[in-house]
C-alpha cells in the first residue's frame, strides 16, 4: 500500500462490535440470500432499466436500493430535500459499504470506487452498469484523469458521489476530508451537497455492526450485519454550498466537512473509541496541492418511504 493513501485507526474489535439484539441464524441466512436474490435481480435488470427515461429510472434505483438495505433488516430515514436536478458533487462520511445502496436509496447517483471492484464477481459487474467512476488508488499518477472524469460527468448533470475521507471510519470518529475530488466541483462549477449517514440502534447510540473497517473480511461483515436486530439507517441532506462561495479546493472540502460533522467537531477533537486515536492534522500527498491539481487542458423533510451498491472502504 502505497504510504500516501488516507488511513483509519478504526478496527473490527474496537468499532464492530454489535451490543443490540440478535437474530437467529436462520433468519440471518435468508436475509442473506435475499439479498443475493436482489443483487443477481439489479444485474439482470440493470440493462433495460438503463433504457427507461430519468425519472422512472431513478424511481426503481432507489426502490432497488431500499430494498437491498432493508434485506438485512435495517430501516431507512431519510432527511431533508433533494432539491433540483442537474450537476452536484454528494460528499458523505464513509462508514461501510452499506454506504452505497444507502446514498442511492436517498438519491441516486454515480459513485467513485476503487478499481479493484470491477474485478470482484457479481458486484464488480453491477457497479460498471450502475455507472460507477472507478479510480486507481495506488497510482497518484492517475489522479488528475480521473478528477476529470469526475469533472466531466458533473458537467454532464450526473450526480457523483465521494467519500472525502479516503477509508472507512466507524462512525464515532471521523476522518479528514480530502481535497482532491472538490476541484472537479469548482471546474464543472456545480454546487457541493454534503450528506450525513448515520447507523442507529434501537436506543440511538451509534450501531457497530454496519461499520466495515480496518481488516474486517467482507464475509464477517455481512453475517454481523445480517445477525444484528433494530439498526437504523439515517441520510442527511445538508444545504448545498453554491458553486463560486469558495474559490480553493482546501475551504470547500473543510465548508463541506463542517456540514457532515457539524460545528463541534470542527473546533474540538471527537469522542474516540478506546484503542483508536486521533487522526493526525498532518496533511498527506494527495491534500497537497503539486499532487492532485488536475492537468491545466484537462431542511427538513423526512421520509422512511422506499428510496445501487459498489464501494468497499471507497477512496476519494
Amino acid at each position: 500500500m502505497s504510504v500516501w493513501l488516507p488511513t483509519s485507526p478504526c478496527t473490527p474489535e474496537a468499532c464492530a462490535g454489535h451490543e443490540g439484539d440478535t437474530s437467529s441464524a436462520l433468519r440471518a441466512v435468508l436475509r442473506l440470500a435475499a439479498a443475493v436474490a436482489l443483487i443477481l435481480l439489479g444485474i439482470l435488470g440493470a440493462p433495460p432499466v438503463r433504457l427507461l427515461p430519468a425519472g422512472p429510472r431513478h424511481t426503481v434505483v432507489r426502490a432497488w436500493s431500499a430494498a437491498l438495505v432493508r434485506a438485512f433488516g435495517i430501516r431507512i430515514t431519510v432527511h431533508g430535500s433533494p432539491g433540483p436536478g442537474g450537476g452536484r458533487l454528494l460528499v458523505a462520511n464513509h462508514i461501510s459499504w452499506l454506504d452505497i445502496p444507502l446514498v442511492a436509496a436517498a438519491l441516486p447517483c454515480r459513485m467513485l470506487a476503487k478499481s479493484d471492484i470491477r474485478a470482484w464477481p457479481v458486484l464488480g459487474r453491477l457497479a460498471g452498469r450502475a455507472g460507477t467512476l472507478f479510480i486507481e488508488r495506488d497510482r497518484i499518477r492517475a489522479l488528475p484523469a480521473t478528477i476529470g472524469t469526475i469533472t466531466g460527468a458533473l458537467q454532464a448533470g450526473d450526480r457523483v458521489t465521494v467519500f472525502p475521507e479516503g477509508s472507512t471510519w466507524c462512525g464515532r470518529a471521523q476522518g479528514t476530508f480530502r481535497r482532491a475530488a472538490f476541484q472537479a466541483a469548482l471546474d464543472a462549477r456545480v454546487p457541493v451537497q454534503p450528506l450525513r449517514l448515520t447507523y442507529l440502534c434501537r436506543d440511538g447510540n451509534p450501531a457497530g455492526a454496519p461499520a466495515f473497517v480496518g481488516d474486517d473480511p467482507l464475509t464477517a461483515s455481512l453475517w454481523r450485519i445480517a445477525r444484528a436486530r433494530g439498526v437504523r439507517a439515517e441520510v442527511r441532506m445538508l444545504p448545498r454550498i453554491p458553486p463560486g462561495r469558495y474559490a480553493h479546493r482546501r475551504d470547500l472540502a473543510a465548508a463541506a466537512q463542517r456540514a457532515v460533522v457539524g460545528a463541534r467537531a470542527a473546533t474540538c477533537a471527537p469522542d474516540l473509541l478506546p484503542g483508536v486515536p486521533a487522526q493526525p492534522a498532518t496533511p498527506s500527498a494527495t491534500d497537497r496541492d503539486s499532487a492532485n491539481r488536475p492537468a491545466a487542458s484537462v431542511h427538513h423533510w423526512v421520509s422512511s418511504s422506499p428510496a445501487a451498491a459498489s464501494s468497499l472502504r471507497t477512496p476519494s
